[in-house]
């Protein structure tokens, strides 16, 4: 009974390290990319359904990651986008080393512990989807997980969640609303946010000459997921992405 014990509490003394342990980046991997893509393992859209059904974790990250990367972003979510916090695992065990972005509707810290324990590196806390209060907490415990923070606005009513000064800011191009994507979201809202936070454009990027644009007005990331899915080769269609900045 005392080794049973004893194994318990060496697990869990474990589990804490790793929750606890240091993680790559995302923040600096940004300010670091000559390119910001973060590129998005996504099998489904709710607005499209599937993408690619088929998309297996242990494979598309690590491509991405060969193909130029800065970081990657997982979906965690299984009702709306196919994802699960075991993609991340999955990636990390095929030997993603980059960043990755834990992206879920996150509304409970035990998702934070969750995305801790499967490898990711931050976690996106959704302004429409929080109060400021919420956020707050949320990010209190991630930080202290040694987890960094996407906030994530979609438009001026959501700017005052920006004076709670997390890690990175993200501008959704979509309107949640509609389904509308229009990357003139970022390019608005860009003048409006502060400028030594590092800015990341969300959605709807599926021109490298975009890129080029939104780097000017001081966005340093840059979120794309189908414009790679949906293609036979995720990690060529990236590389040839990049290519081409």
């Amino acid at each position: 009974m005392k080794d049973v014990l004893q194994e318990i509490v060496a697990n869990k003394r474990s589990e804490m390290e790793l929750l606890r342990g240091r993680k790559p980046s995302l923040r600096q991997a940004l300010l670091d990319s000559p390119t910001g893509i973060i590129a998005e393992f996504k099998r489904r859209s709710p607005s499209r359904g599937w993408i690619k059904e088929e998309g297996r974790a242990e494979l598309i990250p690590l491509s991405y990651q060969q193909a130029g990367a800065a970081a990657l972003s997982i979906l965690a979510d299984n009702r709306f986008f196919g994802g699960a916090p075991q993609f991340i695992t999955a990636a990390r065990n095929s030997g993603v080393t980059l960043p990755i972005l834990y992206k879920e509707f996150v509304i409970d810290e035990l998702q934070i512990y969750q995305a801790a324990l499967a490898g990711a590196s931050a976690v996106l806390l959704i302004a429409a989807c929080l109060t400021k209060q919420q956020v707050s907490s949320l990010m209190t415990v991630a930080h202290g997980l040694g987890l960094e923070v996407l906030l994530e606005i979609h438009s001026e009513s959501e700017l005052d969640y920006v004076d709670l000064q997390p890690d990175l800011c993200g501008v959704n191009n979509r309107n949640l609303g509609t389904f509308v994507t229009s990357v003139d979201n970022s390019f608005r809202l860009a003048e409006r946010l502060p400028a030594d936070i590092v800015k990341v454009s969300e959605s709807g990027i599926s021109d490298p000459r975009t890129i080029s644009l939104l780097r000017q007005v001081g966005f340093k990331g840059f979120l794309i997921g189908e414009t790679f899915m949906r293609t036979a080769d995720p990690g060529a269609a990236l590389a040839d992405f990049i290519a081409q900045i």
